[in-house]
């Protein structure tokens, strides 16, 4: 392949990541040895991707410090997004699962979307949440398209929560490796009904939850505007120099 066709996939793969002209917005936190983030997204079909990461480079060893769930909120209208898709992000992994890795990589099955009544009981009363456990807030009837990888089919417990990038899969206590599958690294989710035109500027309040119980842990994303379009300019100039 010539080094212009080369340059020119990798540029459409940058502009994949990106999702839209607006970029991306990147969210993330910290507490302690806890850290994730969120970056949304737009695709060029009008879906909200969502690409939730457990940032930490801590290991983990109680159901306390698995990332199960963010909350956000948006400014202007109330949006009805549907449950399209939720997948594990490129070079993520499923563990102590006995079935092995997800057929396709999806884990939807095992994560949960609402909005609307969540405002009632959700962390700083957050109207919208994607979620692999429960908390009295999400249902069967909540869940994104696929198999149910381990039972029950109610979101509950730690299941497919995600565990830290550095997380030691050898360790870890029996609500661990004894889950039935846990994710390592980062979930993408595709929301529909956003259009194309969806202004990313909208989302706000971002909250990162960790465990099985409200109150529990968790904490709040902080925004970083632009962050897609920063990574694909940083992806031009490494492609520039190599050139």
């Amino acid at each position: 392949m010539s080094m212009c066709k080369s340059v020119a996939l990798s540029v459409c793969a940058l502009a994949a990541m990106a999702g839209s002209s607006q970029g991306g917005v990147l969210f993330s936190g910290s507490s302690g040895s806890l850290a994730a983030s969120a970056m949304f997204e737009v695709s060029g079909s009008g879906q909200l991707v969502v690409t939730l990461t457990n940032t930490s480079s801590a290991d983990v060893t109680v159901p306390a410090e698995v990332l199960t769930a963010v909350f956000f909120d948006l400014t202007g209208p109330t949006e009805s997004f549907t449950r399209d898709s939720g997948l594990l992000a490129p070079g993520s992994v499923v563990v102590y699962d006995p079935d092995g890795q997800p057929a396709g990589g999806v884990i939807g099955g095992e994560w949960a979307y609402a909005s609307g009544a969540l405002n009632i009981g959700a962390p700083g009363t957050r109207a919208y949440g994607i979620s692999s456990t429960g908390i009295g807030l999400f249902g069967p009837g909540d869940r994104f398209p696929g198999a149910d990888l381990e039972p029950p089919t109610n979101p509950d417990g730690p299941q497919y929560g995600i565990l830290s990038a550095g997380d030691d899969v050898a360790t870890g206590n029996g609500g661990i490796t004894g889950s039935g599958g846990m994710i390592k690294n980062a979930a993408v989710f595709s929301l529909g009904n956003a259009g194309a035109n969806f202004d990313l500027s909208r989302i706000q309040n971002v909250y990162f939850f960790y465990g099985t119980a409200l109150g529990e842990g968790g904490f709040i994303g902080v925004p970083t505007p632009g962050a897609a379009s920063l990574l694909g300019a940083a992806g031009l100039i490494g492609l520039r120099r190599r050139r």
